[in-house]
């Protein structure tokens, strides 16, 4: 179904591209967190699973949406106040710029440096995609790797391009063991000194290999707990011209 951004573009609702990572027993983790359990409920007689003689599949899942599948979090995550993440929206599309990135190797860590985000333009959101990038992504366990951060010098950048939502593949924005620090998380939400609240960091996405660089509008679809983070599923679409 064609949807119309203005006269000359639109989009193409039935071809979407899922950024997003389930929830699964066998999918991505980190933050040194078990795999997530999902179990039939199996209390007074009740039989919470079809395949072992119930009448329907009635099962608890035990998770953190922090560690476990592509996550959007608000800046509850670094304050004293409790602020869901879906409080962060009035709308759910915006238009994002995807790209890619090979991180540059500092003192032993992988980091996204700023000099590597110099072609990024005005847009809502950022997508970044780094390399190497392969299917593992979807169950590899981040926990104790040390895996790619962000400098915090990319903040400037991004609030110069008017950034109001940062997707990225990696486990976090900052480094795995900081000390607490949390310094990209910080600026970029402007915490304590007065948070932007409508600033949201999603995180363990996946974009796949053959997607390319460039503008895409982003469809940000957010699970409503009322938790500073929340599964979630970005979708992008492709820009088209009509002819």
């Amino acid at each position: 179904m064609k949807f119309f951004l203005d006269k000359e573009w639109y989009i193409d609702t039935s071809e979407f591209i899922d950024l997003s990572i389930g929830v699964s027993e066998d999918g991505v983790r980190a933050w040194f967190l078990d795999r997530p359990r999902i179990t039939p409920v199996m209390e007074n007689g009740f039989v919470g699973s079809v395949a072992y003689g119930g009448a329907v599949n009635f099962r608890n899942i035990y998770f953190n949406p922090h560690g476990h599948g592509t996550h959007t979090e608000s800046y509850g995550h670094i304050s004293k106040d409790i602020y869901p993440v879906s409080s962060c929206f009035d709308q759910f599309f915006f238009n994002a710029q995807l790209i890619t990135v090979k991180p540059i190797i500092i003192d032993g860590d992988s980091v996204i440096t700023l000099e590597q985000l110099h072609n990024i333009q005005p847009c809502e959101a950022l997508v970044i995609r780094t390399e190497p990038n392969d299917t593992n992504k979807y169950q590899m366990n981040y926990s104790d790797s040390n895996p790619t951060y962000i400098d915090v010098n990319c903040v400037a950048k991004l609030n110069d391009c008017g950034v109001k939502h940062l997707l990225v593949d990696i486990p976090s924005v900052d480094k795995e063991n900081d000390g607490g620090v949390l310094a990209f998380h910080h600026a970029f939400w402007n915490v304590p000194d007065c948070p932007i609240t409508n600033r949201t960091i999603t995180e363990l996405i996946y974009v796949p290999s053959e997607v390319k660089d460039g503008s895409y509008l982003l469809e940000l679809q957010v699970s409503n707990f009322n938790n500073d983070a929340a599964p979630s599923r970005p979708l992008l679409y492709k820009k088209r011209k009509e002819t």
